[in-house]
């Protein structure tokens, strides 16, 4: 789970397939947490494991499938939603980003050079050249102005407020 985890943070493009050789319901509520497209029996056919394939490049997620399937691990991720409390849980598990790439996002958004970042936040220009790396990694987005706008489409940021 925690390579399916680390692939979607950094490719959150890339569609994951998991194989399990015994898959269970605690196995299935944590690939849904790590955002796989697909949770299937090791020994499936290869038929299926084709299908499964292309229907997950096809931008399909063939584990709502398996979800559907399973009232016990959908009654799981209905009750961890519902005890999240709004700003402290879950945020990171909605948003790809830490505190400080929203805090230099929302910088961006408001038209700031990479160098007035650094100097309100008192780091490093190369610092925050990195933060915008993986800001553009993590949103999978090709530009500065394409990250702002996929973060405010998502919610992860408005333009209501200024930093300080």
């Amino acid at each position: 789970m925690d390579l399916a985890k680390a692939i979607k943070q950094l490719l959150p493009s890339v569609a994951v397939i998991l194989l399990s050789p015994q898959p269970n319901d605690d196995e299935l509520f944590q690939a849904i947490k790590s955002r796989v497209a697909g949770y299937l029996k090791r020994d499936i056919s290869s038929d299926k494991l084709v299908m499964t394939i292309r229907r997950a490049a096809a931008g399909e997620h063939p584990i709502n499938d398996t979800f559907l399937s399973q009232p016990k691990v959908a009654h799981q991720v209905l009750e961890q939603f519902q005890n999240f409390s709004w700003g402290t849980g879950v945020e990171s598990f909605v948003s790809p980003l830490t505190p400080r790439e929203t805090e230099i996002l929302t910088y961006m958004a408001q038209g700031y050079f990479n160098k007035q970042i650094a100097l309100e936040l008192n780091i490093s220009e190369q610092t925050i050249k990195n933060h915008i790396t993986s800001i553009l990694r993590k949103l999978d987005a090709n530009a500065r102005t394409q990250a702002v706008i996929i973060a405010i489409k998502r919610g992860l940021i408005t333009l209501d407020k200024e930093v300080k």
